[in-house]
């Protein structure tokens, strides 16, 4: 079978121990798929893998709203993301829920018939623009929280997926074929259409805080504040000036993807660092072998690139949250 990943070679799953080991055996219960690529690449940086898997757990498979909802966002994140490895994992997983005939409509390129279906696969498209004005909510006020930490975990997702793994999300491609597509999300419509218990990836977590605003009261907000302390925990890996590139790049974005020269951009051979970490956040799929190779040094471990890979990408991540326009309602 073919390596999906580029650039690193994870620890075989079979291998993990201790808390890696707890993260997987949720994960395979969960959602219904044991040792996942988008989270075994991961596994290189442990202190990753536990809130990446919890921020999607208490938001997509056990936060309120109905599953085909949030599948339509996630999906709507990784088109604007264009990440076709995770587009193709929503449009499987969309025939889980059992909405087969809006699969296949959106694996067509299709939008949706249903008005509210169209209406939250174009919210999530737009949640890539910061400061986009996200409301009124295609989605009832109460599972707001569970919608945003969808798509915020996806918008990191998207990126450390399309830097570190390939776009085949089936050996040839296979879910090209619309039987392939149907069948493997039947593998998994029991466990996905199950009712998961909201909160139980939080013990794998290490005492995080209680979140953002938006997510107040929920398990969404404490597995979305140890994900952002992970993630940038990644700046380690940079100078400070470097640090200073990252931020005012990602403060200047407007959400856009860069053209296909790309000008303005950190030079591989003088900033290699800066440069890896501001093509995760804005086009992790214009990552090279050139990239990584100009940047490795014998002290970067596969686990120290993808600590560089999450930090760039969630730096797009805080860039889109700290501008979201979310009416808040204090009790």
């Amino acid at each position: 079978m073919p390596i999906p990943f580029r650039h690193t070679r994870p620890p075989a799953p079979k291998s993990a121990t201790g808390r890696t080991s707890e993260v997987f055996e949720q994960i395979a219960v969960d959602f219904g798929i044991e040792r996942p690529p988008t989270f075994v690449v991961l596994s290189s940086a442990p202190e990753l893998l536990s809130p990446a898997w919890a921020l999607m757990r208490e938001s997509l498979i056990a936060g309120a709203g109905s599953r085909t909802g949030k599948e339509l966002a996630a999906l709507g994140v990784s088109l604007a993301n264009k990440c076709p490895f995770c587009a193709d994992a929503h449009t499987v997983l969309l025939h889980a829920t059992g909405d087969h005939a809006l699969a296949e409509h959106l694996a067509r390129g299709g939008t949706p018939e249903n008005v509210e279906h169209a209406r939250v696969l174009d919210w999530g498209r737009r949640t890539r623009v910061p400061g986009a004005t996200l409301t009124p909510y295609p989605f009832p006020r109460e599972q707001a929280p569970a919608y945003l930490g969808t798509a915020l975990a996806f918008h990191f997702i998207n990126r450390v997926v399309s830097a570190l793994l390939t776009e085949q999300l089936l050996p040839g491609n296979a879910q090209r074929f619309r039987a392939v597509r149907s069948l493997a999300g039947r593998s998994v419509a029991r466990t996905v259409r199950r009712t998961a218990v909201p909160g139980a990836a939080l013990p794998l977590l290490d005492a995080p805080g209680p979140g953002p605003d938006w997510a107040a009261g929920t398990a969404v907000g404490p597995a979305y504040d140890a994900l952002r302390t992970a993630a940038l925990a990644g700046a380690d890996l940079l100078d400070a000036d470097d640090r200073t590139l990252v931020r005012e790049t990602l403060w200047a974005w407007d959400g856009s993807h860069p053209p296909v020269v790309l000008r303005g951009f950190p030079n591989r051979r003088e900033r290699p660092a800066a440069r890896l970490a501001v093509l995760a956040a804005l086009a992790p799929y214009r990552i090279t072998e050139e990239d990584v190779d100009a940047w490795r040094e014998p002290r970067h471990t596969d686990g120290s690139l993808v600590r560089l890979i999450a930090h760039g990408a969630f730096a797009a991540v805080e860039r889109i949250e700290t501008t979201m326009r979310v009416p808040v309602t204090h009790p």
